[in-house]
């Protein structure tokens, strides 16, 4: 199956929002794995910048939940996400929507939560390359304390209005992903027994001011994945793509042009 077009894929019985990014047939496409609040619309245009520079296509999807994909029911109660959430994105969803779309060893690019999902995957199935933004290899106490903030900011804050401009079912997108962080189960959350098991090319990016995790997460990378390649970057948030778009952009076009020489 070859999509055009944004449109809505059946995954597993999941109802997800695609969005292709069009570029050469012959290279991997950068497949984007979005942050726990996030989704293809607030990727905003730079998947397409990126693509662009790059030479390659591009595919962006909004997990359940996430954007205008389907919703969630009952999601504090019957389908509330479990800690293994990630490991099921990552092994199931993901590869089955690759299958679907006869993409055989995409680039993965994850974004915080999406790059936890990027190294899981990378852990067990081919990929080109894996590419990850602000991941989260362990639970530190820097993020439970921004985790916890975001909920206050939720229910006494702005949060929620902001974050309704991108997600058609807000407060499934908002509970799913902060009720299980917050959840005395995830406090033990840790991949890097997995991460170890990575023998694709790695490059791992980190803001230096990020408030949700700290450098020793793509150090924990490094420790782990001997070949893996870090960017540490000053002045820099949570999101590297937005406070520095241009350095990381230009930092994936020299990884993978490295990788391929």
């Amino acid at each position: 199956m070859k999509i055009t077009s944004p449109q809505h894929l059946s995954v597993l019985g999941l109802e997800l929002e695609v969005f292709p990014v069009p570029g050469p047939s012959n290279e991997a496409p950068v497949v984007f794995l979005h942050e726990g609040l996030g989704s293809v619309a607030m990727w905003r245009n730079w998947p397409a910048t990126l693509c662009k520079q790059l030479g390659r296509p591009g595919l962006i999807y909004s997990r359940q939940g996430y954007g205008q994909s389907a919703d969630r029911p009952d999601v504090r109660g019957s389908q509330r996400l479990q800690p293994d959430y990630m490991h099921h994105e990552a092994l199931q969803v993901l590869p089955e929507l690759l299958r679907l779309l006869g993409i055989e060893r995409p680039v993965l690019l994850g974004h915080s939560d999406g790059g936890t999902i990027a190294l899981l995957h990378a852990s067990q199935l081919p990929v080109e390359a894996c590419i990850v933004m602000a991941p989260h290899v362990m639970v530190e106490d820097i993020s439970i304390r921004a985790i916890e903030a975001a909920r206050e900011a939720y229910l006494n804050g702005s949060l929620r209005k902001r974050l309704a401009t991108y997600h058609a079912h807000v407060d499934t997108a908002f509970w799913q992903w902060n009720d299980v962080w917050l959840s005395p189960a995830f406090r033990n959350y840790d991949i890097r027994q997995e991460v170890a098991r990575i023998h694709a090319p790695v490059l791992a990016i980190q803001g230096e001011d990020d408030p949700y995790g700290t450098l020793a997460q793509i150090e924990e990378i490094a420790q782990a994945v001997a070949h893996a390649q870090l960017l540490k970057l000053p002045a820099c948030g949570h999101s590297p793509h937005r406070d520095q778009g241009k350095a990381v952009i230009e930092a994936i076009g020299q990884f993978l042009n490295l990788i391929k020489a």
